[in-house]
């Protein structure tokens, strides 16, 4: 996808107010993913090149198996820790919405001297950045950030390749989801160049399930049906299936992907309770003419086409009839 000069733009003009700033905060979602540590883990790579005063927060702190990212251990997840008048420059990273970074309020109620940067891939839901970076066509936000230190003259090494790849290859399913095009591809190899460890990051992503993992990831195929009348696959996964398998939340992350696999569906679900009274949703689809986000966003939610998410309270029960929500 070639850049336009209105995207170009944006690109130095955030690079300029980074060099001008006296102490960033890069904020990233809770419940952090591959792409979102990798966004955060490439920024604290160029500010420490750059020799920024910066602070990388995240709510909830990272999952160990991305500890072969640099820089991983100065996010902090400590809110006490992060005093937000004190910086001049905020960057989120990959939220999709103000409200996964956890700071919602103080974002959308900073002072004017603060200025808010937002690198993103997921559609718009609000608007609140000053320099507002969306590509919803990118595979990752990690590929926009190769793109924005390409445009900046951002020399590339090791580090900035790993955590962009990581990026890429987690939110492309080891480029298996229809966000994966040509440039994705060009982008990847181009990482490996720069000296990217293929080998290292899919051990750590992919070939890391754990029995208890494989046990949850088995109920949920288990429990993999078909609605024939609208070719629509869904499955639930409730808190006595996480107690019987003892998989932990963490150990939830990718299983939307995997029963994506399921051929000749329109789109799947995926229903899961985390926690007593909390269900969160996962919706794909590979059907071009649908698009699974509409879903999301009514039921308070948001994402893309092809992959979106929402939550909600309740509890999950099963009947005679089928599953159902009360």
């Amino acid at each position: 996808m070639k850049l336009i000069s209105e995207m170009i733009n944006k690109f130095k003009q955030a690079f300029s107010a980074m060099q001008n700033a006296k102490n960033i905060l890069l904020v990233t979602h809770n419940k952090p993913d591959g792409d979102a540590l990798s966004s955060i883990c490439a920024f604290i790579e160029l500010f420490s090149v750059m020799e920024k005063k910066f602070t990388a927060y995240c709510y909830d702190e990272p999952y160990p198996q991305f500890g072969f990212l640099p820089h991983l251990e100065k996010i902090v997840s400590n809110r006490e820790k992060i005093n937000f008048s004190e910086f001049d420059c905020i960057i989120s990273l990959d939220c999709g919405a103000p409200s996964r970074t956890m700071l919602k309020e103080e974002l959308i109620n900073r002072n004017k001297n603060q200025i808010a940067i937002e690198f993103d891939h997921h559609p718009k839901i609000e608007d609140y950045a000053d320099i507002e970076i969306r590509i919803p066509e990118s595979s990752s936000t990690a590929e926009i950030i190769y793109k924005f230190l390409t445009v900046n003259k951002i020399r590339f090494n090791k580090n900035f390749a790993n955590c962009i790849l990581t990026g890429i290859l987690t939110d492309t399913g080891n480029f298996l989801y229809p966000s994966t095009t040509n440039e994705t591809i060009e982008i990847a190899s181009k990482m490996l160049v720069y000296g990217a460890r293929f080998p290292v990051i899919t051990e750590n992503t992919y070939k890391n399930k754990t029995l208890s993992g494989m046990k949850i990831w088995g109920k949920a195929i288990n429990n993999l049906k078909i609605n024939k009348k609208y070719n629509f696959a869904y499955s639930v996964l409730t808190l006595n299936d996480l107690s019987e398998s003892g998989a932990t939340v963490d150990e939830l992350e990718g299983i939307s992907g995997l029963l994506s696999n399921l051929h000749g569906v329109n789109a799947l679900m995926l229903l899961r309770e985390e926690f007593p009274g909390k269900i969160k949703g996962s919706l794909r689809t590979a059907n071009n003419n649908i698009d699974v986000s509409k879903l999301a966003i009514r039921l308070g939610g948001g994402g893309h086409p092809r992959a979106s998410g929402f939550a909600f309270d309740g509890h999950i029960e099963e009947t005679n009839n089928g599953w159902r929500i009360i």
